[in-house]
C-alpha cells in the first residue's frame, strides 16, 4: 500500500469519526497534489457515516419488551467470570456484556455507537478537545442499575479509577492508565483528561474494555481486594438482562431487565448461555439439531462446517475478521523457577533468545496448508500480527515456507543432528514444548508444525489444555496461557478496536506478564525491545494521523522481524445461528453479544 492509499484511509477514518475535520482533510490531500472537488465527492461518498443510537430493524419494530422466550447461547469455552475489567477471554466478555455495558461501542464498520452515552464525542458537538488533551462526555438520564439505583458520572469516574490502580491487576488497565484526571461536569457529564495528547481517546469506556462498574457496590473492593468482589460472579450492570444463576465453567442464566433503558427491548424473556463442550459439538447443536440459536467461535474445520449445514436448521455467518491465530515464542525459561514463578524475567530461554532458532520457526510453520485445509473461507496465512483494518496492515512482511533453509539456519546456529536426528549443541537438546487449547483444529495444526518441526531436528512434545483453565483467569492456575509455562504456544487475539494502540501494547516491557502483577500482563512472551517501546509511546501521543499509521506498520514490522510471533491465521469470525435468529449485527471489533437487546427471531 503507498504512502498515499495509507494518508486516504487513515483521513477517512478520523473524519468519518469526528476525530478530523474536512477542511483538514482538503488541505492535508490537496497538498499531495490531489484536487479538492475529487476529494470532497470522494469524501462523501468514501466515508461511512457515525452511528448513532442503533435503530430497530424495518421488518421488526416492537410494540413492548419481551415476549420472545427463550434464547439459547452455546459458548465451547466456558465463562469463568464475569467482570470483564478482570478477564482473560472473550468467553468471559460476552459473558460479562449480557449485564454490563460500556458508554459506546463499535458496529461491523467500525462505526462508534452510543450505548449508556447521548451521543459521541466529536469535534463539530465540541465534545473532543482541539488539542487531543480532553474528551467530554454526555450521559444518558434515564438509565437505572439493576438493584434500582441511578447510573450516574460517579461510576464513570469509579470504573476509571478501579482499572487503572495497579493493585488490581485488571487486564483493561492499559485503557485507563493515560487518563490524568475526570472532572464530574453534572450529575450526568464528565470531562476526561489525559496526561498527553491522544489520538486513542475512544479506548477507555468503549467496547468490551469499557464496562462501567457500580460505584456504590464496588468502591470497597478496589485495589488489592478487587477479586474479592461477590459481584464478579453475580454482576450488577444497566444492560438488557439481569443475571440469576452463574456456574463459572458451566453455565449462566439471566432474565430480562424490565428497566431498560431502551424502550421495547430486549426481544428475549430470558437468556441461557451454556459454556463448556468443543466447537464440533456447539456447531452441531446449531446446525443440525437446533437445540441451541446461537454458537460462537465456530473453530471447526471449514468442511465440517459445511457439511452440519446442510441440515437446513442452522447456517454459518462468516463476518470479516480482525484477530490472528499465532505461535508464540518464549523469551524466558520455562522449567527453570526463580523466587517461586516460571518464564520469569530473571532467566532468560537457553537457546530461543537466539535469533536464528526464531527465524528457523518461523519458516517451518506450513501457514497455507493450515488455512486453506483447516479454516477454509474462514481464515486465510499472513504475514502479519497487525492484520485489520487495512490501513494499519504493512506490506513490508512476506512468510515463506521453506524447510531447507530453516534446518540450514539451525546449522549456523550450531545445533547438530545427534544420532536419534534430534539436534544437540553443548550437550542439550534441542526440544520444545508447544502448548494450546484443546481443540481439533488446533491439535492438527500442532500435528502439521511438530512434522516440519522433527523434519529439520526439532523434538516437539505437544501439550493441549483444556479452554476454560487455559484462558482462565486464575493467577494460581500455572497452566494458563499468560502463566506461559512452555516453549511455544499458540492461540488467537484481535484488537477489539479499530484502532490497534491496545492491541500492540502487548508487546511493551510495561505489560511483561509476571508474579508481581498476577500475571494480568497482557506481553505474554515476555519480550522487551526499547525501540518498540518508543514506537508505542510515540504513537500513543501522534495526532497526525499517517504518522501515527506509520508507527503501527513499523511496530508490527519489528515483531515480525525479531519473530517474537509467528502469525499462523488470519481469522474471521465464524458463528453458527438458527435459520430464525436476526438482529445479531456480529463485529470484529466487539463482544459477539454488543447487540444483544436488539437480536430476535423471526416466526
Amino acid at each position: 500500500m503507498s504512502l498515499d492509499e495509507v494518508a486516504l484511509q487513515e483521513w477517512m477514518h478520523r473524519v468519518a469519526h469526528g476525530m478530523a475535520d474536512r477542511r483538514a482533510f482538503l488541505r492535508y490531500m490537496t497538498g499531495l497534489g490531489l484536487s479538492g472537488p475529487f476529494l470532497s465527492n470522494l469524501l462523501a461518498t468514501y466515508a461511512p457515516a457515525q452511528a448513532q443510537t442503533p435503530q430497530p430493524r424495518a421488518d421488526f419494530a416492537p410494540t413492548k419488551r419481551g415476549g420472545g422466550g427463550k434464547l439459547r447461547l452455546l459458548w465451547w469455552q466456558a465463562p469463568t467470570i464475569l467482570n470483564a475489567h478482570l478477564a482473560s477471554g472473550g468467553k468471559d466478555l460476552d459473558a460479562s456484556r449480557v449485564v454490563c455495558e460500556p458508554l459506546a461501542a463499535f458496529d461491523p464498520d467500525a462505526n462508534f455507537v452510543p450505548i449508556l452515552a447521548t451521543d459521541i464525542p466529536s469535534l463539530d458537538n465540541g465534545g473532543l478537545a482541539q488539542d487531543g488533551r480532553s474528551v467530554t462526555w454526555r450521559l444518558k438520564k434515564d438509565v437505572v442499575w439493576h438493584d434500582g439505583k441511578p447510573f450516574t458520572a460517579d461510576d464513570v469516574i469509579f470504573t476509571w479509577e478501579f482499572a487503572a490502580d495497579p493493585a488490581t491487576g485488571a487486564t483493561t488497565t492499559g485503557s485507563y492508565a493515560d487518563i490524568d484526571h475526570i472532572d464530574k461536569l453534572d450529575e450526568h457529564a464528565v470531562k476526561v483528561v489525559f496526561k498527553e495528547p491522544t489520538p486513542f481517546w475512544y479506548d477507555a469506556f468503549f467496547g468490551h474494555r469499557g464496562h462501567i462498574l457500580p460505584q456504590h457496590l464496588f468502591a470497597q473492593y478496589k485495589g488489592q481486594e478487587a477479586r474479592n468482589a461477590p459481584y464478579n460472579l453475580k454482576p450488577v450492570g444497566t444492560g438488557p438482562y439481569k443475571i440469576v444463576e452463574f456456574k463459572p465453567g458451566d453455565v449462566a442464566l439471566y432474565e430480562i431487565n424490565p428497566q431498560y433503558h431502551v424502550p421495547n427491548r430486549p426481544f428475549f424473556d430470558t437468556v441461557e448461555l451454556k459454556g463448556g463442550g468443543d466447537a464440533a459439538s456447539a456447531a452441531r447443536a446449531v446446525l443440525q439439531t437446533g437445540e441451541f440459536d446461537f454458537a460462537w467461535n465456530m473453530q471447526v474445520e471449514h468442511q465440517v462446517l459445511s457439511g452440519l449445514e446442510r441440515g437446513g436448521k442452522g447456517k454459518v455467518l462468516i463476518t470479516s475478521g480482525a484477530s490472528i491465530e499465532h505461535i508464540q515464542v518464549n523469551f524466558t525459561d520455562p522449567w527453570t523457577e526463580v523466587d517461586g514463578e516460571r518464564s520469569s524475567l530473571k532467566k532468560p530461554h537457553p537457546f530461543q533468545t537466539d535469533p536464528l532458532i526464531r527465524q528457523a520457526y518461523a519458516l517451518a510453520v506450513d501457514r497455507r496448508t493450515v488455512a486453506e485445509q483447516l479454516y477454509g473461507t474462514g481464515g486465510q496465512p499472513s504475514s502479519n500480527f497487525l492484520v485489520a483494518p487495512p490501513r494499519f496492515v504493512s506490506s513490508n512482511t512476506t512468510w515463506e515456507f521453506d524447510p531447507k533453509k530453516s534446518a540450514a539456519l539451525l546449522d549456523q546456529a550450531g545445533w547438530k543432528r545427534g544420532s536419534d536426528g534430534v539436534r544437540v549443541k553443548d550437550g542439550q537438546r534441542l526440544k520444545l514444548v508447544y502448548q494450546t487449547s484443546v481443540n481439533p483444529i488446533r491439535q492438527k495444526t500442532q500435528a502439521i508444525v511438530k512434522k516440519v518441526f522433527e523434519d529439520i531436528g526439532i523434538a516437539v512434545e505437544l501439550k493441549a489444555v483444556n479452554a476454560g483453565v487455559y484462558f482462565s483467569s486464575d493467577p494460581g492456575n500455572p497452566d494458563t496461557y499468560s502463566h506461559f509455562y512452555t516453549d511455544i504456544q499458540m492461540y488467537n487475539t484481535g484488537p477489539g478496536s479499530p484502532d490497534p494502540q491496545a492491541h500492540m501494547d502487548r508487546f511493551t516491557s510495561w505489560q511483561i506478564a509476571q508474579k508481581a502483577n498476577n500475571w494480568s500482563g497482557r506481553n505474554i512472551p515476555r519480550w522487551s525491545h526499547p525501540e518498540y517501546d518508543r514506537l508505542w509511546k510515540q504513537a500513543a501521543t501522534e495526532l497526525d494521523a499517517v504518522k501515527r499509521t506509520a508507527l503501527y506498520i513499523a511496530m508490527n514490522d519489528m515483531l515480525i522481524t525479531h519473530n517474537v510471533v509467528v502469525p499462523v491465521t488470519w481469522r474471521h469470525v465464524v458463528s453458527a445461528t438458527s435459520t430464525k435468529l436476526r438482529g445479531m449485527d456480529v463485529t470484529a471489533w466487539d463482544s459477539n453479544l454488543w447487540h444483544l437487546a436488539y437480536w430476535y427471531r423471526a416466526a
